[in-house]
């Protein structure tokens, strides 16, 4: 039995649900955004793309996490 999945990845089944995109491309959209800071991009995805508060905030910190480890 797989362990259950936890921290920002926990959030992708739903953010993919409810916002029809994969999280690849939520990924994509947030690297080649030209904000650096991590709650700049939150609010960014917040005003463009309707994104609630901890989906997005799930979004940044698990891409930067994936991008710092790379």
């Amino acid at each position: 039995m797989s362990e259950p999945v936890k921290g920002p990845a926990s959030y992708f089944p739903s953010i993919e649900k409810k916002y029809g995109r994969p999280i690849a491309q939520w990924q994509e959209l947030i690297r080649a955004s030209p904000l650096t800071g991590h709650m700049e991009i939150v609010g960014w995805l917040k005003s463009e793309y309707g994104l609630g508060h901890g989906h997005a905030n799930a979004l940044v910190a698990h891409t930067r996490a994936e991008d710092s480890t790379a």
